[in-house]
């Protein structure tokens, strides 16, 4: 019995992490057309079986993921021709600041609103590397510059803040909390251009389907786990 109950802890938490990982593949799906989007992998754990002795109450390990990565790699840039469009072109990130706080993206799909700010397409101001928002005038020119420096006419409005770090934590919504320490980079700024998700769909539908055979099979498992528990009680009542 003690076997049987341990058998239906690892199956469930095995169907489990199936959905996790069906969640993130409809997720990284979901986000194809996102510009600026990072695909995202869970990381299975590799999990150590300790010698039992015969404890039949210690027979088993769970199935867990270890973390959920981001792949950082680059996306296709794709030419839009619309001032406001930004694409980074190597490692770093814009910064945004959010109601929780300056947050980070690599979605550069800008706009001005009604006040004149640069903000993104949630509305969240854009900031400078001063930290401060960026003011510019509707119906003028604006030319970014490869170092993210910002004019409007002749004049120089603001530097885009542009950062690095070691790894990021994805918040939702092409969001990222930086780790550690800001990190110098060298990423040259795109005008006119998005950067593409960096997802491929038919490997993505494959992930998917994956998952969803690895949900099926635990379910079936744990059906007939129940079923051979019915034929032992039934036996035992002979």
């Amino acid at each position: 019995m003690g076997l049987t109950l341990q058998a239906l802890y690892v199956l469930a938490a095995g169907g489990e992490r199936a959905v996790e990982q069906l969640d993130t593949a409809a997720n990284n799906i979901a986000n194809i057309n996102t510009p600026g989007f990072k695909k995202l992998i869970e990381e299975e754990m590799s999990q150590h079986i300790p010698d039992n002795k015969g404890d039949a109450n210690n027979l088993l390990i769970f199935p867990r993921f270890k973390a959920t990565h981001i792949v950082l790699e680059q996306g296709t840039l794709q030419k839009t021709d619309n001032p406001l469009d930004l694409a980074l072109k190597g490692n770093g990130f814009f910064a945004v600041k959010t109601k929780t706080g300056e947050l980070y993206t690599r979605n550069g799909h800008f706009f001005l609103n009604a006040e004149g700010k640069l903000v993104d397409s949630k509305g969240n101001p854009v900031l400078d590397i001063s930290d401060k928002e960026i003011l510019l005038i509707k119906n003028e020119p604006i030319h970014i510059t490869e170092d993210g420096v910002v004019y409007q006419g002749n004049k120089k409005v603001a530097v885009l803040k542009i950062v690095n770090f070691q790894s990021v934590k994805p918040i939702g919504d092409s969001y990222y909390a930086g780790n550690g320490t800001p990190l110098p980079t060298e990423a040259k700024v795109l005008q006119g251009f998005l950067e593409s998700s960096n997802v491929d769909p038919v490997k993505e539908m494959v992930e998917l389907i994956n998952a969803q055979r690895r949900f099926e099979i635990y379910g079936n498992l744990i059906r007939g786990l129940d079923q051979l528990n019915l034929k032992s009680n039934e036996i035992g009542k002979v």
